[in-house]
């Protein structure tokens, strides 16, 4: 379950989506309910997020958590560890390797 990074991140990683985890902050920017705030819990088999400040009141005044699809969030703040930051290199690396992509020099010689 992968999000987008915030135009800052994506700069400063050259990345331009990563899996999102527990604990990173994050904008909502899809959707009735657009709220920043961080990530509480990520349910993989519903492919859901939860957010902390987003919830609503049920008919017998009981408060929910609201879900939300990770491809309408955008990731402000990662929690960064070891292996989050080897990810991100890993990634930065393989963006940066030229894919094979003809260039007009290369067709027309």
């Amino acid at each position: 379950m992968s999000a987008a990074l915030s135009k800052d991140l994506r700069k400063k990683y050259g990345v331009r989506s990563v899996p999102i985890r527990r604990d990173d902050e994050v904008m909502v920017v899809r959707g009735r309910n657009r709220v920043t705030g961080k990530v509480t819990s990520c349910y993989r088999r519903k492919f859901v997020v939860y957010v902390e400040n987003l919830t609503r009141e049920k008919i017998n005044k009981q408060i929910i958590n609201v879900g939300v699809h990770p491809s309408n969030c955008v990731i402000t703040k990662l929690k960064l560890d070891k292996d989050r930051l080897e990810l991100l290199n890993r990634k930065k690396v393989g963006g940066e390797q030229n894919k094979g992509k003809a260039t007009q020099a290369d067709v027309s010689a």
